[in-house]
């Protein structure tokens, strides 16, 4: 019962046998009722017969009863006594009247004295028929010997005599309990059957259907054994769940295999970065060991520091690719951008600063993080500049922008994606001693992506590169103003 199929072939013949089940036992209910209810109308039709013989003045020994077999007799009196039975019935149970045999001192109906109930018109009195529903039950009767179930049906008359009596006919039941002991026979023998078949089916089809998740299972345990995230798993024609479901799952190997491939190349970039500064750093040390007069601490100080700061950007976005989430407190990005532009007192080029608005202009998120974008741009523009840098902080609708911008040379349109990818330079900076290792970019739109907002980079009014960073404003919008103050 570990396999789908088994359990699905179980589940849907448990299913259909309970089902069949109801449905069998409904229809045995049904057609017995109405093999029930027509016995009955035939039991009624007998009983209203004699009942009208009776009404119309025979006596008892006059009455024609018909076949007993078929429709066996019994009439009683008001004290429940047997006056007159059908030939041959030996014993009769079911009808509430006892004994077969007639009771001779019974009152019996006398055609002789028609003419003395005459009501002056010269018309004999009559008796009268039950027009109420009979009562109905089911008994047996003995004729000739042969015992059989019948349905009898009660009909209540009264004679010309004033005499009330009440007529038990019977119509057999065989042919009602023949039909249902053959309906129920062919369920029976069906049943199994059909049991069998759906289970075949549906075993079949759920193992057909089943058949590609079974190859998709295969092909994933063989990239697992091989650590090979270049294959994908088969996907199946059809248009079903199977078909998503693999289509997911080759979705998510390329994610993956994208996920690998970044964090290969990453390990290889940082451990190319580190190689430099920690070599250039060792030779001072050696250089200095050998010779004292010839140590250069500056030099030895700045590799220090370019260590410090690569070990920082790879520690940021280790904590970043760990899915850290930012913190959800109000920050005042004009206050924050303010608060680093006055930090940076050994700026090449100090920056311009403009923030619109006299109120605060509020993101939500961390102020760490964000003070870390905002300096990676800065130190970015700082690095191509050639005379002015200037950064400005607006309200947008329902976010939050702030602009930096520089003189330089520019981004190529070509390069305006690529330059957020991790370890990235271009030719440029690549040639500046002072140039970065690739990760600023690279952290301030990971950053900027956690925080719900966008960073992008396009061309500057006066030349150069504009980078715009727009972040969900916190709490109501902050209205729009076009006031300036540095």
């Amino acid at each position: 019962m570990r396999s789908v199929r088994a359990r699905a072939a179980l589940g849907a013949t448990l299913v259909v046998a309970v089902a069949l089940t109801a449905a069998g036992l409904a229809v045995l209910l049904v057609l017995r009722g109405n093999l029930t209810d027509r016995a009955g109308l035939e039991a009624e039709v007998a009983a209203r017969e004699v009942a009208g013989q009776l009404a119309l003045g025979s006596t008892y020994a006059e009455l024609e009863l018909g076949d007993e077999e078929i429709h066996p007799v019994q009439v009683a009196d008001e004290e429940g006594r047997v006056v007159a039975v059908s030939k041959d019935l030996e014993a009769i149970s079911g009808t509430g009247a006892a004994g077969v045999e007639p009771v001779p001192s019974a009152p019996a109906p006398s055609p002789g004295d028609d003419d003395d109930d005459d009501d002056g018109g010269g018309v004999p009195a009559r008796g009268e028929v039950s027009s109420d529903q009979p009562d109905y039950a089911n008994g047996t009767a003995t004729v000739d010997g042969d015992t059989a179930d019948y349905r009898f049906a009660a009909v209540e008359l009264t004679t010309d005599k004033d005499v009330t009596l009440t007529v038990h006919a019977g119509a057999p039941l065989a042919a009602e309990q023949e039909a249902v002991d053959t309906v129920r026979d062919s369920m029976l023998t069906g049943l199994p059957l059909m049991l069998l078949v759906v289970a075949g089916v549906t075993w079949l089809v759920t193992r057909r259907a089943l058949r590609p998740v079974e190859g998709i299972r295969r092909e994933l345990a063989a990239i697992t054994a091989s650590e090979d995230l270049g294959r994908r798993v088969p996907e199946p024609d059809s248009r079903d769940e199977i078909a998503r479901l693999a289509r997911t799952t080759n979705e998510t190997l390329t994610v993956l295999e994208a996920s690998v491939d970044r964090q290969r190349r990453f390990v290889a970039d940082a451990s190319h970065e580190l190689r430099s500064p920690i070599a250039s750093l060792r030779t001072q040390l050696e250089v200095g060991a050998a010779h004292p007069e010839l140590l250069d601490v500056p030099g030895a100080v700045a590799d220090t520091v370019r260590l410090q700061g690569l070990a920082a950007d790879l520690l940021l976005l280790a904590r970043l690719d760990a899915g850290e989430r930012p913190g959800r407190a109000a920050v005042d990005l004009g206050a924050l951008v303010r608060e680093e532009v006055s930090q940076r007192t050994g700026d090449r080029i100090p920056p311009e600063v403009s923030v619109a608005g006299a109120v605060p202009l509020e993101a939500t998120g961390s102020r760490g993080q964000l003070a870390r974008v905002v300096g990676n741009l800065l130190d970015n523009a700082e690095r191509h500049a050639e005379r002015a840098v200037a950064v400005s902080v607006r309200a947008g609708r329902g976010e939050v922008v702030v602009e930096v911008t520089d003189d330089g040379a520019g981004v190529p349109e070509a390069e305006r994606d690529r330059i957020f990818e991790r370890f990235v330079r271009l030719d440029d900076a690549r040639s500046r001693d002072d140039g970065g290792a690739g990760l600023g970019l690279a952290i301030a739109r990971d950053v900027a992506s956690r925080h719900g907002g966008t960073l992008s980079v396009g061309a500057a009014p006066g030349g150069g590169a504009r980078f715009t960073l727009r972040l969900p404003a916190a709490g109501p919008e902050p209205a729009a103003d076009s006031g300036r103050e540095g």
